[in-house]
């Protein structure tokens, strides 16, 4: 028989020497030309992951980018822990995302960063030193003394041959290998104004451009340098993420006394460590011992600490900020809550949008075309009667304005900085396609337990039938949902009298229904008034009416009194919420928005209806199963409405992935964190409408920026060709575009 195929795996490849979208372009077209290979490329982060069969080793991978012209390496996973070595997964996970996000996405060396060569700064700095003197001798004819145009070019030289370099390497190195980009149209344009200056010297003219070389070329060095200062604080976001973790911890004695101080990456899933007032708690973890209030601000945007004790969740990366802790820890390394968020944000950070797959496209064919039009440019001044020299000039003033950087930086400046900023208050998107969409919607439908309230269950009432009592009805039910992992089997097993409960054989669970199993020799069930009538169940007619009368959810528990015979419901158990203390305030606010709310959930009409007259929602749909919300999205979505669905549960899950935007709340359950696009920290409904104000923000910053992008090179190339702007207005005017993008995406720095 033959073996399975073997699962493609994700590779991050740090990228050095990509400046514009058409560099973009290029490596995604080497990349996916190795077979089976998928590719994502993003300028911003420079870096491309890439999904690869599992026969194609990293050197082809590798070999493929150096083929573009670009160098790679990959980026390498953290190395996970000996069981007698406590290895270096948590110090090892830092280091290495850090290492893709800092110090690729934001170094201040040139094109190449070849440690030993000038910084960019530096060259910078020469450039305009030396291009100041050429500027005013050029532009200020009494400062014209005898060989002025020799002195012109003695400066001059070293700062396009120099100062430039990063372009010239660049664009050599590309047209080595059959391409042309944004640094092929800077050299071009630099240095065909300085071989025609030295040509118009050597002849004994005097209508020289050195300050179009000159001073073009420290524009576009100082555009290059801000962009890149700019890039590094739009990765801040994700570098403060991951500076949260601690260093060391402090391990706990039997006593729970201090023990030994170790690096947090020898901590061991079942480790118990000490944290001090004022400490960071170093890894995930249940406190055993002690009461502190957590400040977790950095990672769920709450300003108010939460008091914790014995037997509460911890995160690590939060702040004890009084008592001492003593924590057993339940997840190290790259399963710490912490990691995973860095990763949806990397991720995030690292994918396209359909803008920006629009505008790779756009560029990949866009310098070539700019190259024609020079070349046009100067037949067309020559061909109408102009001398070459004004053709030439405005041939170089098309080269240069026309360098698509600002296009490439467009929109993944503002998904780098929108997404990062989200994390921060403890929104947490799965890729730029989920912001597009968030942006879209029109439609939210909200699941009520433990979204709309707050999914602390309690049991409130029994209401037995005739000939059973309340305690015995309890001890059945809570046997049954002792293996269930709802707010409501919880609330019950919490009310059962301590030892009371028996053990259940065969249990099962079904999803939106309820639950079944064997106790004490009885098949047993406990649900919903809709799943005691799916099992043919007899509801006897004072629990059908004490259901009718409720306003909290109904839990229906029964038996069979022998082996074989269909199931009696024997008791009601009246289970109540309480509403989150901002649920009404965010769905006034999704309202603002101008979204439509829906309440949707498998509780009974009135309990469903009495949550939603608390909050103000008028639409709500009750009493449906997993299938059924799954059914109701999608009757959404055949009016032509754009839905997101909010939720938390294994109940939801289906909902959530069928939505057009599933929102998964802080505190649900992981089947549905992976259906959701986005995931809510933090446990507020308040979360939901801030993921859609964010989302609608970056699409505004981006929108913005594809306008200028475009506007800016459709404006300015023609004027540029008809004469109307110099080589350096042109070269300033690219240099601002670049920076402009950069700049108005840094916007979103201060999202609220």
């Amino acid at each position: 028989m033959s073996a399975a195929p073997a699962e493609p795996r994700d590779v991050v490849l740090d990228i050095r020497g990509m400046t514009c979208a058409s560099c973009v372009a290029r490596v995604e077209k080497r990349l996916r030309h190795v077979p089976g290979v998928e590719a994502s490329v993003n300028l911003a982060t420079e870096s491309a992951r890439v999904r690869a069969p599992e026969p194609v080793a990293d050197d082809a991978l590798v070999a493929a980018v150096r083929a573009a012209g670009y160098d790679a390496q990959v980026r390498r996973p953290a190395p996970d822990p000996s069981p007698g070595a406590h290895g270096d997964v948590h110090g090892g996970a830092h280091e290495d995302v850090r290492g893709g996000a800092e110090a690729h996405g934001g170094h201040e060396h040139d094109v190449e960063d070849v440690p030993g060569r000038a910084t960019l700064r530096t060259r910078f700095v020469v450039s305009a030193i030396l291009s100041v003197p050429v500027l005013a001798v050029s532009m200020i004819m009494p400062l014209h003394f005898p060989g002025w145009q020799w002195v012109m070019l003695a400066l001059t030289l070293p700062v396009v041959v120099w100062g430039g370099a990063p372009f010239h390497r660049a664009t050599v190195r590309n047209a080595l290998h059959g391409a042309m980009t944004m640094d092929t149209l800077i050299s071009l344009g630099t240095i065909a104004a300085l071989l025609w200056s030295v040509w118009v010297t050597i002849a004994g003219g005097s209508h020289v451009y050195y300050e179009v070389a000159a001073v073009v070329t420290a524009f576009l060095l100082l555009g290059r340098l801000i962009e890149q200062r700019s890039k590094r604080t739009a990765g801040a976001a994700l570098r403060a993420l991951l500076e949260l973790g601690a260093r060391d911890a402090v391990l706990a004695d039997d006593e729970g006394r201090d023990s030994a101080t170790v690096p947090v990456e020898h901590l061991r899933e079942g480790d118990r460590f000490v944290v001090r007032p004022g400490g960071t708690i170093a890894t995930d973890g249940v406190v055993e011992d002690g009461e502190a209030a957590v400040d977790a601000s950095m990672l769920t945007g709450e300003p108010v600490p939460v008091a914790v004790g014995p037997g509460d969740a911890v995160t690590g990366g939060t702040i004890a900020t009084d008592g001492r802790l003593v924590v057993r820890a339940t997840a190290v390394g790259a399963d710490t809550r912490l990691a995973r968020i860095a990763s949806l944000v990397e991720d995030a950070q690292a994918g396209k949008s359909r803008l920006q797959r629009l505008a790779d496209r756009i560029s990949g064919v866009f310098v070539p075309i700019v190259i024609a039009l020079a070349v046009g440019t100067v037949v067309a001044w020559v061909a109408t009667g102009h001398t070459l020299e004004q053709g030439f000039v405005a041939a170089v003033a098309v080269l240069i304005i026309a360098c698509p950087c600002a296009l490439g930086l467009a929109t993944p400046v503002a998904i780098l900085v929108g997404t990062g900023r989200g994390a921060q208050h403890g929104i947490l998107v799965t890729g730029p396609e989920a912001i597009e969409t968030a942006g879209r919607i029109d439609t939210v439908v909200l699941d009520k337990t433990g979204t709309v309230t707050s999914g602390s269950m309690s049991l409130r009432e029994v209401v037995p039938a005739a000939g059973v009592t309340a305690e015995e009805a309890l001890r059945v039910a809570a046997a049954l949902e002792a293996g269930s992992e709802h707010p409501i089997a919880r609330a019950v097993v919490a009310a059962a009298p301590a030892g009371a409960v028996p053990r259940t054989a065969s249990f099962r669970t079904h999803p939106g229904g309820g639950v079944t199993g064997v106790v004490e020799g009885r098949e047993a069930f406990a649900g919903s008034v809709a799943f005691a009538g799916e099992r043919g169940a007899r509801v006897p007619a004072e629990l059908q009416a004490a259901a009718r009368a409720a306003d909290t959810t109904v839990v229906l528990v029964g038996w069979a009194s022998a082996p074989g015979m269909t199931a009696t419901a024997r008791a009601a158990l009246l289970v109540g919420d309480t509403v989150r203390e901002d649920s009404a305030r965010a769905i006034t606010e999704l309202r603002r928005l101008g979204l439509d709310v829906v309440l949707l959930t498998g509780d009974a009409e009135r309990a469903a209806r009495a949550v939603a007259e608390a909050v103000g929602i008028d639409t709500v749909v009750a009493g449906v199963s997993p299938e059924g919300k799954v059914a109701e999205v999608r009757r959404l979505q055949a009016e032509g409405r754009r839905v997101a669905m909010v939720g938390d549960g294994i109940n939801d899950a289906a909902a959530l992935a069928a939505a057009d935007l599933g929102i998964a709340m802080g505190g649900g359950t992981d089947a549905a964190m992976h259906a959701s696009d986005v995931a809510l920290v933090r446990e507020s409904l308040g979360a939901a409408s801030d993921a859609v104000r964010l989302s609608r923000r970056v699409l505004g910053i981006i929108r913005g920026n594809l306008f200028w992008a475009f506007g800016y090179n459709i404006a300015a190339i023609p004027l540029a060709a008809l004469g109307m702007l110099t080589p350096m207005i042109a070269g300033a005017a690219m240099a601002f575009s670049s920076v402009f993008v950069v700049l108005n995406s840094l916007r979103l720095r201060s999202f609220r």
